[in-house]
Protein backbone atom coordinates (compact mmCIF):
# COMPACT_ATOMS: atom_id res chain seq x y z
CA UNK A 1 0.00 0.00 0.00
CA UNK A 2 1.40 3.22 -1.25
CA UNK A 3 1.58 5.79 1.87
CA UNK A 4 -1.17 8.64 1.78
CA UNK A 5 1.38 11.70 1.83
CA UNK A 6 3.51 10.08 -0.90
CA UNK A 7 0.12 9.96 -2.89
CA UNK A 8 -1.60 13.37 -1.42
CA UNK A 9 2.18 14.88 -2.64
CA UNK A 10 1.83 13.67 -6.26
CA UNK A 11 -1.63 14.30 -7.08
CA UNK A 12 -0.58 17.82 -6.18
CA UNK A 13 2.62 18.32 -8.05
CA UNK A 14 0.33 17.02 -10.95
CA UNK A 15 -2.91 19.10 -10.43
CA UNK A 16 -0.58 22.30 -10.05
CA UNK A 17 1.69 21.05 -13.33
CA UNK A 18 -1.41 20.76 -15.12
CA UNK A 19 -2.85 24.32 -14.04
CA UNK A 20 0.32 25.37 -15.45
CA UNK A 21 -0.04 23.74 -18.69
CA UNK A 22 3.19 21.89 -18.16
CA UNK A 23 4.10 18.05 -19.40
CA UNK A 24 6.20 16.45 -17.36
CA UNK A 25 8.88 16.56 -19.37
CA UNK A 26 8.58 20.00 -19.22
CA UNK A 27 8.47 20.62 -15.54
CA UNK A 28 11.63 18.04 -15.23
CA UNK A 29 13.56 20.19 -17.67
CA UNK A 30 12.44 23.35 -15.26
CA UNK A 31 13.35 21.20 -12.04
CA UNK A 32 16.61 19.60 -13.22
CA UNK A 33 15.55 16.05 -12.86
CA UNK A 34 14.70 12.91 -15.20
CA UNK A 35 11.48 13.15 -16.78
CA UNK A 36 10.55 9.62 -15.63
CA UNK A 37 11.38 11.50 -12.33
CA UNK A 38 8.16 13.45 -12.13
CA UNK A 39 5.83 10.88 -13.39
CA UNK A 40 7.30 8.40 -10.28
CA UNK A 41 6.35 11.00 -7.89
CA UNK A 42 3.33 12.01 -9.27
CA UNK A 43 2.29 8.07 -9.12
CA UNK A 44 3.74 7.77 -5.28
CA UNK A 45 6.70 5.44 -6.63
CA UNK A 46 8.91 7.90 -5.04
CA UNK A 47 9.83 9.18 -1.56
CA UNK A 48 10.89 12.44 -2.61
CA UNK A 49 13.76 14.30 -1.13
CA UNK A 50 13.67 17.47 0.30
CA UNK A 51 15.78 19.27 -2.20
CA UNK A 52 13.80 18.07 -5.39
CA UNK A 53 10.38 19.45 -3.37
CA UNK A 54 12.22 22.75 -3.45
CA UNK A 55 13.46 22.40 -7.48
CA UNK A 56 9.68 21.31 -8.13
CA UNK A 57 8.08 23.75 -5.89
CA UNK A 58 10.10 26.71 -7.92
CA UNK A 59 9.73 25.29 -10.89
CA UNK A 60 5.95 25.44 -10.69
CA UNK A 61 6.28 28.93 -8.72
CA UNK A 62 5.01 27.98 -5.96
CA UNK A 63 5.70 27.96 -2.16
CA UNK A 64 7.18 24.60 -0.59
CA UNK A 65 4.22 25.48 1.66
CA UNK A 66 1.50 24.95 -1.35
CA UNK A 67 2.65 21.80 -2.55
CA UNK A 68 1.10 20.16 0.97
CA UNK A 69 -1.81 22.19 1.09
CA UNK A 70 -5.26 20.18 0.23
CA UNK A 71 -7.13 23.65 -0.29
CA UNK A 72 -5.10 24.79 -3.11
Amino acid sequence: MKKEILKKFGDKVREERLKKGLSQEQLAGFAGVHRTYIGMIERAEKNITLENIEKISKSLKLNIKDLFDEKN
